[in-house]
């Protein structure tokens, strides 16, 4: 015959999660003998979320951001599995699939169309295929002589300025209204200098191009970015990694400049051309090394309330669908490692916190120190500066740049 347990009102209690007396635990049930030992006690089932109502914040945050922040954990991040090379293939790999763009092995059918003299170098004004949907003006400064020279990709700001492009790195010779609003540009970030011209009279060439939306290929308003970028989503494309392509593909065209030593092309940019210029760095072995000025953060820190990224707009042009499940920022731009990088943020940045950059400055000096090669990679927070490309910036970039090509 079968034995009966009785179960007591207090075990009953204990069966039922969230009933538990205040004062006393419960008293452990006894199992008959011979019997088998109680399975161990499962924890009880999470709590639903809280209903919240409103659930997106102010700051067009969902009101679980920190939520999900906290469930990033970059997995594909250096230090990984495997050897250093292999983390970075599999690492660019990511980047490239999150990209939305085939490969495009369009020839560059470059054409010059205008060659002018200038103060030891001469200004030119090219056509090419930057993909196979679009052929593009872009302007170059060759250093007068027999070459090759070392070269540098000057990559533009946003700025939401869209009127100028490349002409905010290289004087416009060819058209008066645009050299108007490129020299207040000048001004206002550089010191009065256009960069692109500061390098070619160091004996490098410079190449310059304008995004989509910018310049030449305008059309673009501030209001319309998100539009762009949706319909692009729409498209089975994506603005950001067409942006992304375009570089990778104008380093290529530069590298196979007659006039340049393709072992000594260098990617230059600020704000946006700074977030560009470690990514093309990232993305194509074309680039040997790499200044980029006011753009860098953790993921983390950037995505705080007040931060301009949270406008969305000017950030579509930044976005890559699901890639920061698998690597931060930093991490992206740790892919060029170890090649020589330069990375300045302001002090005083309002886009930019010295923390997050700093962060960030961590984490990349982690990926270069791993491959004994924490000299090629420059880290500074420049005090009492803010998002600007200032003339002693500039001279500091330029003569770190001369040390490395």
């Amino acid at each position: 015959m079968k034995r009966r347990v009785l179960i007591t009102a207090p075990v009953v209690a204990a069966l039922a999660p969230g009933h538990l007396p205040a004062a006393a635990s419960p008293p452990a049930a006894v199992s008959p003998p011979g019997a088998a030992s109680p399975p161990a006690a499962v924890a009880p089932p999470a709590a639903p979320p809280v209903f919240e109502s409103p659930s997106v914040t102010a700051a067009n945050l969902p009101v679980f951001a920190e939520r999900l922040k906290a469930e990033l954990d970059f997995p594909l991040a250096w230090p990984g599995h495997g050897s250093f090379g292999g983390w970075k293939r599999r690492a660019r790999a990511k980047v490239l699939e999150s990209l939305l763009q085939p490969a495009d092995r369009t020839p560059f059918d470059v054409q010059v169309i205008d060659e002018q003299p200038g103060p030891g170098y001469r200004r030119q004004q090219l056509l090419f295929n930057v993909t196979r949907h679009s052929r593009v003006r872009a302007t170059m400064l060759v250093p007068d002589g027999p070459g090759p020279f070392p070269a540098a990709l000057l990559l533009h700001d946003h700025g939401a300025k869209y009127d100028i492009g490349k002409e905010k790195l290289i004087e416009p010779w060819y058209d008066e209204t645009r050299r108007a609003s490129a020299a207040a540009w000048s001004e206002r970030y550089f010191s009065g200098r256009f960069p692109g011209h500061e390098l070619a009279t160091r004996g490098y060439a410079v190449l310059a191009v304008d995004a989509l939306g910018w310049g030449d290929r305008g059309g673009l308003t501030y209001e319309g970015q998100q539009a762009l970028a949706s319909n692009m989503f729409n498209l089975g494309s994506s603005l950001a990694g067409l942006m992304a392509l375009e570089d990778v593909r104008a380093a290529a065209m530069l590298a196979a400049r007659p006039e340049v030593d393709r072992r000594r092309v260098a990617a230059v940019g600020f704000s946006m051309g700074g977030y560009r210029a470690w990514q093309v760095a990232a993305l194509s072995d074309h680039i040997a090394a790499t200044v980029s000025v006011c753009w860098m953060t953790g993921l983390r820190e950037m995505m705080v309330p007040g931060n301009n990224t949270l406008r969305g707009q000017s950030a579509f042009y930044m976005v890559h669908p699901g890639l920061f499940r698998h690597l931060d920022i930093p991490d992206i731009a740790s892919i060029a490692a170890p090649r020589p990088m330069m990375v300045i943020n302001g002090e005083t940045d309002p886009l930019f916190t010295p923390a997050g950059a700093g962060a960030a400055h961590t984490r990349m000096r982690a990926v270069w120190d791993s491959q004994r090669a924490g000299h090629r990679l420059s880290t500074r927070i420049w005090p009492g500066l803010g998002h600007v490309f200032l003339a002693e910036q500039q001279d500091a970039a330029f003569t770190w740049l001369d040390h490395w090509l």
